[in-house]
C-alpha cells in the first residue's frame, strides 16, 4: 500500500519530530543526577607515557628550583592529562610519595563542609539565615547566621589562637584532640572577644567553618566524619578520603608528614588543635579531589542552582578579580571563572582549582610548606587556565591567605 503524504499527515509528523527534538534538547541540558552512571575508572584513567610534556617540564622545574614536594594532577575536558608524585612523604624515614598518598587537606576541607551545609539546606533541615543560637543556645555572639559563616563575615575571633592560648595558660593536655562540641563549649564558657560585629566585612578565619562542622553534627545527629563519608565521599566514589580527628585517633592513620618552615627538619606532629573538624580534618588524594570535581559537575551532590549560588561572589572584589562565595574562593575575568581554595596547616600547603567554563582542574597537594605554590604562572599557562594570583597584574607574588 502506498502512503500518501497529505498536508495533515505531514503536519502531524513535523509536530512529532519537533516535540522529540525539544525533549532531547531539554534532557541534555540537565545534570545527570545522583543515580546516573559515574565511571570512576574512565575518570581516573591515565598513562604516564602520554603525560603533557609542557606541564611535566614546568613541574620538574618547580621541584628543582622552588622545592615543590607533593602530588599534582591536571585534568582537562574530563580527562587527566598529567599526574605525578614528587618527593618525600616523610623525609625522616625517606618514604617516597605515591599517588595514593593521603594529605591533610587543611582549608580545602572548607569546600566540602560548605557542600554538606548546602545539601542540608536542600533537604530542608536548615536555612542559610538561621542563627547559630538556634542550634547552640549558649553561643555568645548575636546575629551570626549560617550564611555569614559560609562567607567569612561573622566577625568571630579565630578559635585556633584562642584555644592555643587557653591550653598553654592552663597547662592542659596538648596531645589529646579537642572535639567540635568541646570547642563550642569553651567558646560559650569563655566568650572570647570577637574581631568585629557580624556582616561588617570579610574576615577569613577557621572559626566560621569549625562552627559549620558543629552545626552539621547537631542537625544530623551524626559525627562530621560519618555524615561526610555517607553523603559526600561515597556518592563521589572517593574511596581514599576520610575525616581524621585527634579527638578520635591517638595517631592519625596516614603516612604523609607535614614539614613546616620550608625545611625538612621541622616535621609537624598533630596535637589538640587537630581535633576540631569542618575547617580542616579531611584527608584525601589528588585523584579523589578530581572525582569530587566530577561529582559536583555531574550533580551527584547538589542541584545546579545551589552550586551556582555557591560560586557567586559574596564579598567585595579584591583587585577587581577575587572574592569568596559559599566555601569557595573565586577568581573572575572577562568570560572566565575559576573556583578554588587554598590550604595551609601544620606543614601542609595546597591549592585546588576548577576552571568552570573551560573544564580544567588543577590539584597541588604539598607537605613541605614553602613558597613553591607562589610560582604557578607557568603551570596555569601550560594548562590553559587564567593566572590565578591576587597580584597577577602588578607583579607581586601574593596569593590568597589560607
Amino acid at each position: 500500500m502506498k502512503l500518501v503524504y497529505t498536508p495533515i499527515i505531514f503536519t502531524f509528523f513535523l509536530f512529532i519530530l519537533t516535540a522529540c527534538s525539544s525533549k532531547q534538547k531539554d534532557t541534555s541540558a540537565k545534570l545527570p543526577g545522583p543515580e546516573a552512571p559515574f565511571d570512576t575508572k574512565a575518570f581516573l584513567s591515565y598513562d604516564p607515557k602520554h603525560a603533557d610534556k609542557k606541564i611535566d617540564e614546568v613541574m620538574q622545574q618547580l621541584h628543582k628550583t622552588r622545592g615543590f614536594n607533593g602530588n599534582v594532577l591536571v585534568a582537562k575536558n574530563g580527562k587527566i592529562i598529567y599526574e605525578k608524585a614528587i618527593g618525600w612523604a616523610d623525609y625522616l624515614h625517606r618514604d617516597s610519595l605515591k599517588l595514593s598518598s593521603k594529605f591533610e587537606l587543611a582549608s580545602v576541607t572548607k569546600t566540602m563542609t560548605s557542600t554538606a551545609i548546602l545539601m542540608l539546606m536542600e533537604q530542608g533541615k536548615l536555612k542559610l539565615d538561621d542563627d547559630v543560637k538556634k542550634f547552640f543556645p549558649d553561643f555568645p555572639y548575636d546575629g551570626v547566621t549560617i550564611r555569614l559563616l559560609l562567607t567569612h563575615r561573622s566577625g568571630m575571633m579565630n578559635y585556633v589562637y584562642f584555644t592555643d592560648d587557653l591550653y598553654r595558660a592552663q597547662h592542659l593536655n596538648q596531645r589529646k584532640g579537642i572535639s567540635n562540641q568541646e570547642e563550642m563549649a569553651l567558646i560559650a564558657q569563655y566568650k572570647p572577644r570577637p574581631f568585629n560585629k557580624p556582616n561588617v566585612r570579610f574576615l577569613y578565619n577557621n572559626s566560621n567553618f569549625m562552627v559549620l562542622g558543629s552545626i552539621i553534627e547537631k542537625v544530623t545527629g551524626q559525627s562530621y566524619a560519618d555524615f561526610m563519608q555517607t553523603h559526600i565521599f561515597k556518592p563521589s566514589k572517593m574511596l581514599n578520603t576520610a575525616v581524621y580527628s585527634k579527638a578520635v585517633y591517638d595517631k592519625i592513620p596516614v603516612d604523609v608528614v607535614g614539614h613546616d618552615r620550608g625545611q625538612w627538619k621541622y616535621s609537624v606532629a598533630q596535637n589538640f588543635l587537630d581535633g576540631p573538624v569542618g575547617d580542616k580534618g579531611i584527608y584525601s588524594t589528588v585523584g579523589d579531589l578530581w572525582l569530587y570535581d566530577r561529582a559536583l559537575r555531574a550533580g551527584r551532590l547538589l542541584k545546579q542552582a545551589t552550586m551556582d549560588s555557591a560560586y557567586v561572589p559574596r564579598n567585595p572584589m579584591v583587585h577587581g578579580h577575587f572574592s569568596y562565595g559559599y566555601g569557595w574562593r573565586i577568581f573572575e575575568a572577562p568570560g572566565k571563572q575559576v573556583i578554588y581554595h587554598t590550604g595551609w596547616w601544620h606543614g601542609f600547603r595546597h591549592i585546588y582549582l576548577r576552571d568552570i567554563k573551560d573544564d580544567i582542574t588543577i590539584v597541588l597537594l604539598s607537605n613541605l610548606s614553602n613558597g613553591s605554590l607562589l610560582k604557578l604562572d607557568d603551570l596555569f599557562k601550560a594548562a590553559g587556565m587564567p593566572i590565578v594570583r591576587k597580584s597577577a597584574y602588578n607583579g607581586n607574588g601574593d596569593t590568597s591567605d589560607d
